[in-house]
């Protein structure tokens, strides 16, 4: 393990600046993931990433792959999906089966599965609390993809999608994307970047511009 902050008892998190740069973002391990602890660092910038067996991992990484929910993407067959209305898109219906689904899609990976019974456990709490919420999409009455993060102010942090039918997940995207839209929110944390989210609209930002735009952002307690 790198040399790297052990946290205590405390609730308080280093300077998301302290992060390693290799591997990127590394900031800290150990704590729990109890609510308090977790909004604590989601509005810090910080969030939990590790797999079985490991202590718990906390990072911060720079840049910072983020979306501004009026930027999405809508590709040409993408919107033609839209058109079609394949999906019945609801919220916070199903919370547990989306979480459930995002990490069965990760069993048998060599790296093995991020989220862990523990982080099921504490994702189930926050949205018990009213900070996590899912986003479904439904086809023929079957669940066939979605999406859950955490709302801190004016930012939501995406932290798993998946899709069981083409578009999907995409779609519930669109729909979250739409909804933050109305509710007022500015900013979805991606977190780290991939080419699929970036196909999306998502974009790479400084990890010091992100931690602004929390600041900012992070005052506000909106509806979902």
């Amino acid at each position: 393990m790198p040399d790297i902050h052990w946290l205590t008892a405390s609730l308080a998190f280093p300077d998301a600046e302290q992060a390693l740069s290799e591997p990127n973002g590394l900031l800290a391990a150990g704590g729990d993931l109890t609510p308090e602890r977790l909004i604590q660092a989601y509005r810090q910038g910080i969030f939990p990433w590790y797999e079985e067996g490991q202590p718990i991992l906390w990072w911060s990484p720079d840049p910072r792959t983020v979306l501004y929910p009026e930027q999405i993407n809508v590709s040409r067959s993408l919107r033609k999906s839209l058109n079609k209305h394949l999906f019945t898109i609801t919220t916070d219906q199903a919370f547990d089966r989306v979480v459930n689904a995002c990490s069965e899609k990760r069993q048998g990976a060599e790296s093995g599965t991020w989220i862990t019974r523990e982080m099921k456990t504490a994702y189930k709490q926050l949205f018990e609390k009213g900070h996590a919420h899912s986003v479904e999409a439904w086809h023929e009455g079957k669940l066939v993809g979605g999406l859950y993060g955490v709302s801190t102010g004016r930012v939501f942090s995406g932290e798993s999608m998946f899709s069981r039918k083409s578009d999907a997940s995409k779609i519930a995207l669109v729909y979250l994307c739409e909804h933050l839209t109305k509710k007022g929110y500015l900013l979805i944390d991606c977190q780290v970047h991939s080419s699929h989210l970036e196909s999306l609209g998502a974009i790479e930002v400084p990890r010091k511009q992100y931690i602004e735009l929390l600041r900012r952002y992070k005052s506000e307690w909106l509806e979902w």
